[in-house]
């Protein structure tokens, strides 16, 4: 007879919030970790490592790498990839897998896990390109491919959140403009150039930037001259004199007003 198998106990004390994504880490009984996703009816248990479900389908880490094995395979004993093909249930069991990606990618966006993040979208991103190439249905097609601003604006996000954990501001934006550039390709590839102002997606990383240049740090110069006019402004101008001999000095030093 099984034992009790109520997983009350377990969501005690962690109440479902409809209005924020509920993630927390916890010790599996086979002594491994595991990320937990609260959910209105009870809650999604997920591997960090691996498929999220932790199967190994045919042997392998995913399906993704399933078919990628395959694919050589097929490669390796007809010269050509051309006839290779994904049917109908080839192409939904792979997006069932990029289901479980996506849940532990916004896991790991949540518990600010950004390089496990961005992993997680890179490997739907290799689905994605999978179905395109090689699936028998265009159906299967525009399944996949309908998704894929969003993921590329995660991923975006994780590689931006990366370079801000490291106070690499520069290159914070210069991810978010390349995923910018990524979506708009993507819409213009499909005619849907009409979107690009008010795509969400894009929206987003729009916003978000502008709040990058807000925060970054100001180079030494601008803030210099910052202080100095706010000083002159005040009528302070023993302290503004001084800003300005400090601008003057830094013009003489060798690459002047940089940050280091």
């Amino acid at each position: 007879m099984q034992g009790n198998l109520d997983i009350g106990s377990i969501l005690e004390g962690w109440e479902y919030n409809p209005d924020r994504l509920l993630v927390r880490r916890v010790r599996g009984l086979d002594g491994k970790p595991k990320i937990q996703l609260r959910l209105d009816l009870g809650l999604l248990q997920m591997e960090v490592e691996g498929r999220p479900d932790g199967t190994r389908p045919f042997g392998e880490t995913s399906l993704l790498a399933y078919y990628l094995k395959k694919l050589t395979r097929y490669r390796a004993e007809h010269g050509t990839n051309q006839e290779f093909s994904l049917n109908k249930e080839d192409c939904r069991a792979l997006r069932r897998e990029m289901i479980q990606y996506y849940h532990r990618r916004v896991s790991f966006l949540e518990l600010r896990e950004f390089e496990k993040a961005a992993r997680d979208a890179d490997h739907n991103l290799q689905v994605m390109d999978l179905i395109k190439r090689y699936a028998s249905r265009e159906e299967d097609r525009r399944a996949s491919e309908g998704v894929r601003p969003f993921v590329l604006m995660h991923r975006t996000q994780a590689r931006a959140m990366l370079m801000l954990q490291h106070r690499d501001y520069d290159g914070a934006l210069q991810e978010v403009r390349e995923g910018i550039e990524q979506i708009e390709a993507f819409l213009v590839e499909h005619g849907l150039e009409e979107m690009i102002p008010r795509a969400r997606e894009l929206a987003f990383l729009r916003n978000w930037a502008e709040r990058i240049r807000k925060v970054r740090p100001k180079d030494i110069r601008e803030e210099l001259e910052r202080r100095m006019w706010e000083a002159a402004e005040r009528e302070d101008y023993e302290r503004a004199a001084r800003f300005r001999d400090m601008l003057r000095e830094l013009e003489d030093r060798p690459g002047r007003g940089r940050r280091s």
